[in-house]
Order: C-alpha cells, then structure tokens, then sequence
C-alpha cells in the first residue's frame, strides 16, 4: 500500500500529532506513506518527490525555495513532532480541486474544476488510499474526490469543534485553554482600572469556544452564534455589577454572535476561491456598551493565536488516536468514511453522515444550563 496524507484549512494544534500516527501505523504494516505540500497542491507538481526531515521542510519554506509536491515520510520525518503546533505539510484553506482559484489575464478570479488533473497525478504516483485531514470544507473535499474514484478516510480537525458526529476535534482544546489563558490575564487590568474589556473569539458559526472559555475563565457575559442578543441586556448586567460595587466586567464574544434582527458581521465577504471572512463584533458591542453606559471599554481580537502553540495533552491522546484509527480504516478498505471520537471510544462514520452540516451548541446543554445558573448573562 502507498498512502498519502493531506492537511487542509486552517493549522489546528495536534496536526502534527495525527501525521505521526498515521505515518508510523502505516509503517506497522509495512506501507509506504507520503506527505502532501499544502493540502492538495503538492500532487499538481508531477514527478517530484522529496525525502527530507521534518526541519528541512520547514526551513525550506522559510527560504521560499522550490519544494517537490510530495514528500517521502518515514521516521526521521515524524520524529519529535507530536508537542508541535501547526503542520510539517503545510495547509491552505484555497486549495479546493473542485473550484480552484485561477487568475485569469484581466486579474479577474476565476474557479476551475482541477478534479480529473488531481485524480491522473494520483494514479499516476501510484497511490492507493488518501487520509484527508481537515474540518467540514476539507471532508467535503473527500467525500468528493471518493466519489470520483479516489479511496479516502476522513479525519475530523478544527479548532471550532463543529464537526458532526465527534465529540471533539483535536484542535479545540488547546484553543479553549489558549483563551481562557487570556481571559484571566484581563480580570486584574479590568479590575485595576474600572473597564470594560470584550473579548471576540473565533469559533466560525458556533459558539463552542466562547462558551467554554467564557464560562472558564468567569466572564460575566458571554455571547455566542446560537443565541441572538439583545444588547441592553447586556449593558443592563454591566449596570447591575457597577450597583455591586464591581465597577469592571469581561464580556466574551464570538465572532459569528449577531444581535436580534441584525446579520454577522464580516471582514470580507465570499469572493470565487474564498470563504468569507468573520470578525469585528467585538469592537461593535463595545462601543454600544460606551455609548449605552458611558463605561470605559476596550476590544480585544485573540485571533489566531487560539490556532498556535503546543497542543494539549488531551488533544494530543486524541489526534494520535485518531491517526491510528484512520489507518485501521485502510487496512480494514474502509473508504468513504471518518475517523470520529465517540467517547470513551474512536469509532467511523460515513463521510456523508457528516458533510454539508454544522454541530452548533444544544441551547439545552449542560454548559448552557450552568451558565444560567451561575448567573452570567447569555444576552438573550
């Protein structure tokens, strides 16, 4: 067997992790694996397959030097990797075979259908299986290429712990740790000088890390996509503090959150080649908290440091096992399918099952209902 290995959208730590596993189960059985440059880039450069160390890979990129498309893994290549964030493949999260970005002469954009191209250079690197890493765009993208001949194992990652039919994506606990890290940095500097301080999150259309984070790290409101908010309520919580005699609040935000009536609130929207780009409602609460309140209040963008640093240990337990899993799925010619964590196990489920969906936060949740108990305002 000849496997390759493909990471796509945006870095999630504990990517390197899944690489590892699935590099040295397959070697268990006495395969050949391959690592894919950046998504599926690398299987358009035909005729080019390197071997080099995991650093080499790196600092080559640093350099910006020319870099074969695939890369020959083997123990040297995954040694040392499982305590590093990001991806030793590089990713890209506009690599999509089906619609790939084009710059026509004009400087126009357009999407061309690159499918059959993708599927002649896998055949013809004589590849017998692809394990696809990624969240809902890069399953897809799987599914598809199944579809059309390619024999393909999901694994499940996204920070934003939004993937149907897992309990958890590797990725999403680290995150959460990163942002409640920061959250409790602001309580000292909030309280010190009677702020306001707003947290935005990332976390796409739900609102997973927020809540998490939010109810971790003691915020006092905490907004997030599944529930549309009415915004006086939230100054009225502020107001209710300030009566306390506790003349600060944090305030935590996703950035997919919206008031009642109003839309998301977008830094770019959807172009050919591109997803639209979320962010900014941070800075809108809270300058509707300053002129609602007349509170000195500051934003704040964690951005993608929720995507950096050294993954925590569950989420390394969990991308390795995901890792091995997925190349028991290969060996059982399992394809089509995902490695998903049904806790206390690692179970498959039909890429299908899982595609074209998005796991939102249940508004019955027990996160939800201990929020509401311990009195933080969910802006609704």
């Amino acid at each position: 067997m000849r496997i390759a290995i493909s990471t796509g959208g945006g870095d999630a730590p504990g990517l390197n992790a899944v690489i590892r596993a699935i590099v040295l189960s397959a070697l268990q059985r006495g395969w050949e694996i391959f690592g894919i440059r950046r998504g599926y880039d690398g299987l358009y450069i035909r005729g080019r397959t390197t071997s080099l160390s995991a650093t080499h890979v790196g600092q080559e990129r640093r350099k910006g030097q020319s870099q074969g498309g695939l890369i020959a893994m083997g123990p040297e290549q995954v040694r040392g990797i499982t305590h590093l964030g990001g991806t030793i493949l590089g990713t890209t999260n506009r690599g999509n075979p089906f619609k790939w970005p084009t710059r026509q002469p004009d400087g126009s954009i357009l999407e061309v259908d690159r499918s059959d191209e993708l599927l002649r250079a896998f055949r013809e690197a004589k590849l017998d299986a692809l394990v696809s890493i990624g969240g809902d765009g890069s399953l897809q993208i799987a599914h598809d290429l199944w579809k059309k001949g390619i024999p393909a194992v999901g694994v499940p990652k996204t920070i934003d712990n939004d993937v149907v039919g897992t309990d958890s994506t590797f990725g999403f606990d680290t995150a959460v740790s990163t942002a409640t890290d920061a959250i409790d940095k602001l309580h000292s500097t909030a309280e010190s000088h009677d702020r306001v301080f707003v947290v935005e999150l990332m976390g796409r259309y739900a609102g997973w890390i927020t809540l998490h984070s939010g109810l971790s790290g003691s915020a006092d409101v905490i907004l997030i996509p599944e529930i549309p908010f009415d915004i006086e309520k939230v100054c009225q919580k502020i107001r209710d503090r300030d009566a306390q005699g506790r003349r600060f609040s944090i305030v935590v935000v996703a950035e997919g959150a919206r008031p009642y009536g109003g839309a998301i609130v977008l830094k770019e929207s959807a172009q050919r080649g591109t997803v639209e780009r979320l962010g900014g409602i941070g800075a809108v609460v809270a300058q509707e908290i300053v002129e609602r309140t007349g509170k000195e209040t500051r934003s704040l963008v964690l951005g993608h440091l929720q995507r950096g640093g050294s993954p925590s240990t569950f989420d390394r337990l969990l991308a390795l096992r995901l890792g091995s899993a997925a190349a028991r799925a290969i060996a059982d010619r399992d394809f089509g399918s995902v490695v998903v964590y049904t806790p206390p196990t690692v179970s498959r489920l039909p890429l299908s099952a899982v595609i074209g969906k998005t796991k939102l936060v249940p508004l019955d949740s027990g996160v939800i209902l201990t929020a509401r108990s311990l009195g933080i305002c969910l802006g609704d």
